[in-house]
């Protein structure tokens, strides 16, 4: 019992020093101490035999596996995302996007920019990088709320985008490796899904900024806010051919090189991009270094919760838990994601909890004879939901350091729409495949 309250505590640390603004790089590992000692577990090495469980070097091991598994897809992926934006690429499809929709539609446009941007395999977590600035401007033309605007960055990044079928983000890849699947596992039902998370998710995310207009709340402006400027922009399709690329080179490739695909065809996004655009940059190399810089920071942010994991998932009350999800009676399909949404939770991220949750849960569901397409999707979309609570790096950097936000103030729209809708959406999606759809 003591176990558990440390576990789920631990969790709850997390969830609070993260609400309350702490860096994940040290609230990650003060969480998976309160875990550890409430489990009994030895604290250093030194003090257990070679290869038992102890903090510091379940930690670490945690930290650094993610980071030697993934660092080359977060590099090249805050790269692809920071020459789009300096080449002005990135601008450009999500000007177009937003000339075409109007004024009336802003927050669509800004869903709309994100979703392109992050099924073109611009890393989720440089997106809201990019398209922060029009939407700033957007919703300050429209007088909206400038607290939505993480909700409408997020929302086109980490849903329906994110884990869908053919999708470049590593989310939708790291299944592939445990269940010997593709990325366009289950494809039919992973675009109804889809579907139905964009245009519900919108609705509610309107709904929720209507009623705050209502309520007589509009757009606050702040001395920091970037300054606008006008300069030269490439032609949108020279924006979208080096998303074409990324989507094409990983569709060639993944079938031989599985997620290593992932590299090549961000490589070739990053160096489509330059020669298409290359009169249009600022500074190619600076763009090069910011984009290195916001991937240390990105998986520097999601190491530190895998971190956690590492710790949470190596004492006892963890494989006390993961036991009882596994053996929840009924769809196989429900009990696998159930087993990775709880762990995502723990851990803060989607991807983080697929890497712990599927060595675990793979090997019994395949035995069980489980469809593995079916369980491939399940498993990316039940991912996507509360990998978003508060503690989340990617939510933690979008709020603060992008939108300069409080969680306080906007993470009630972001988590309704990143937990709540996806949380649907995986249900509808066990529905389906429990149908026969897509098997």
């Amino acid at each position: 019992m003591l176990g558990m309250i440390g576990l789920v505590g631990g969790l709850v640390l997390l969830i609070v020093l993260t609400m309350r603004g702490m860096n994940l790089l040290v609230a990650g590992p003060l969480s998976a101490l309160f875990v550890a000692v409430l489990n009994g577990m030895p604290l250093f090495p030194q003090l257990v035999g070679e290869g038992e469980a102890n903090l510091v070097g379940n930690y670490m091991t945690g930290f650094s596996g993610f980071v030697t598994a993934w660092y080359l897809m977060f590099l090249l992926g805050a790269i692809f995302g920071k020459v789009m934006e300096d080449s002005g690429a990135a601008d450009s499809v999500s000007k177009l996007i937003v000339d075409k929709l109007g004024m009336k539609y802003a927050v669509l446009a800004i869903v709309i920019a994100c979703a392109v941007l992050t099924y073109g395999g611009v890393s989720l977590f440089v997106v809201a990088f990019s398209v922060y600035p029009m939407a700033l401007s957007l919703f300050k033309q429209a007088d909206l709320p400038r607290r939505f605007i993480p909700a409408a960055l997020a929302f086109g990044s980490v849903t329906f985008t994110m884990t869908s079928a053919g999708s470049p983000e590593i989310q939708n890849w790291i299944p592939i490796d445990y269940l010997g699947t593709s990325p366009y596992a289950g494809w039919e039902v992973s675009l109804i899904v889809a579907v139905f998370m964009m245009i519900f998710g919108y609705w509610w995310l309107k709904r929720m900024i209507t009623k705050a207009v209502a309520k007589g709340e509009g757009f606050v402006a702040r001395n920091s806010d970037p300054v606008s400027e006008e300069r030269d922009l490439p032609n949108p399709f020279m924006g979208f051919v080096p998303l074409l690329v990324v989507l094409v080179i990983s569709f060639i490739f993944h079938d031989s090189l599985k997620q290593s695909a992932l590299i090549i065809a961000l490589l070739g996004g990053v160096i489509a991009t330059y020669l298409l655009n290359r009169k249009y940059f600022k500074n190619f190399w600076n763009a090069v270094s910011e984009g290195t810089l916001g991937a240390l920071i990105a998986i520097g942010n999601t190491a530190a919760v895998v971190g956690f994991g590492g710790v949470a998932k190596a004492v006892p009350s963890f494989a006390t838990a993961v036991d009882f999800m596994t053996s929840i009676p009924g769809s196989p399909l429900i009990g696998g994601a159930i087993a990775v949404s709880v762990i995502a939770g723990m851990t803060g991220s989607a991807s983080g909890g697929q890497a712990i949750a599927l060595p675990l849960i793979a090997p019994h569901y395949m035995d069980m004879g489980v469809n593995t397409e079916a369980l491939h999707r399940v498993v990316a979309i039940s991912s996507g939901a509360l990998d978003s609570l508060p503690h989340n790096g990617y939510v933690v950097t979008t709020v603060r350091a992008i939108c300069g936000e409080t969680h306080k103030d906007a993470y009630g729209a972001v988590g309704a729409v990143t937990v709540i809708v996806p949380l649907i959406g995986v249900a509808l999606a066990i529905i389906l495949f429990s149908f026969g759809l897509g098997i």
